[in-house]
């Protein structure tokens, strides 16, 4: 499988969430650096920060662009928090992500994948589940914070958290927002591959006075190879009844990945 369809793939089960829809509000990003804040009360606030919903549901439209072009879609996008992200593109493809279980098929051409996520952590080259993933979308840290010493130094407009001492396999910088301590964007960097993902959350929108993002670009870098995924979800809903329907049709062939 050539690498614009391997991360595409990827991408395209970590799709962040954003959007612009109406009924929605800006959130301001007005906050100030406080120089004595210390990596430890930055880490609580960040803890605080946490979106707590039950289900959540919008259309997410999606941007690739390699090589100077470009395709998109949009697809129907549903989260029940702890349990399961859906998406699904007129019935005829849908995603289904669930803690034990990263699936897909596509009516088009007949073809579906059903297994972990240990495709997607070998790829980013760090273990991968189902909650990491989670985090990601809301905005929140992919790896938790308690579980590391960092230390935090800031730029104009964010603070930044890093491990005081990086992994072997990659390193992990976090760019926290001072207004609400949830993510400006996180960077996973691979050096020895060449590899570096970076998910930068543009803005934010108040959805029922959550806090989510609302606009994100994702840059996928491999070698001289690199791909940008822009994200915006619309007409956000939270805490209602929704259902998550999949089932693979039979008769289908298998992708191995």
């Amino acid at each position: 499988m050539t690498f614009k369809k391997n991360i595409a793939f990827a991408l395209l089960l970590l799709v962040v969430i954003v959007s612009g829809c109406k009924g929605t509000k800006t959130a301001a990003s007005d906050g100030k650096i406080n120089t004595k804040l210390t990596a430890k009360q930055l880490i609580k606030n960040s803890n605080k920060a946490t979106t707590n919903f039950t289900t959540l549901v919008g259309k997410l439209k999606l941007e690739y662009i390699q090589k100077g072009k470009s395709d998109g879609t949009t697809v129907s996008f549903r989260m029940e928090k702890d349990k399961t992200i859906w998406m699904s593109k007129l019935g005829i493809a849908k995603v289904l992500i669930t803690p034990n279980r990263v699936a897909f098929y596509n009516k088009w051409d007949n073809t579906y994948f059903d297994g972990d996520f240990a495709y997607l952590s070998d790829l980013l080259g760090t273990d991968l589940d189902f909650y990491k993933v989670q985090n990601l979308l809301l905005g929140q840290s992919l790896f938790n914070l308690e579980d590391d010493k960092y230390e935090i130094s800031a730029n104009d407009t964010s603070y930044i958290l890093q491990p005081k001492n990086q992994r072997d396999l990659f390193e992990l910088f976090l760019f926290v927002n001072p207004s609400h301590f949830k993510m400006d964007a996180q960077e996973i960097a691979q050096p020895k591959d060449k590899r570096i993902l970076h998910i930068d959350y543009l803005t934010y929108q108040e959805v029922d006075k959550k806090t989510l993002p609302e606009r994100t670009k994702i840059l996928a870098i491999e070698d001289d190879e690199q791909l940008v995924i822009n994200l915006e979800l619309k007409s956000v809903k939270l805490n209602e009844e929704v259902r998550f329907p999949f089932t693979i049709p039979s008769g289908y062939k298998k992708i191995e990945l």
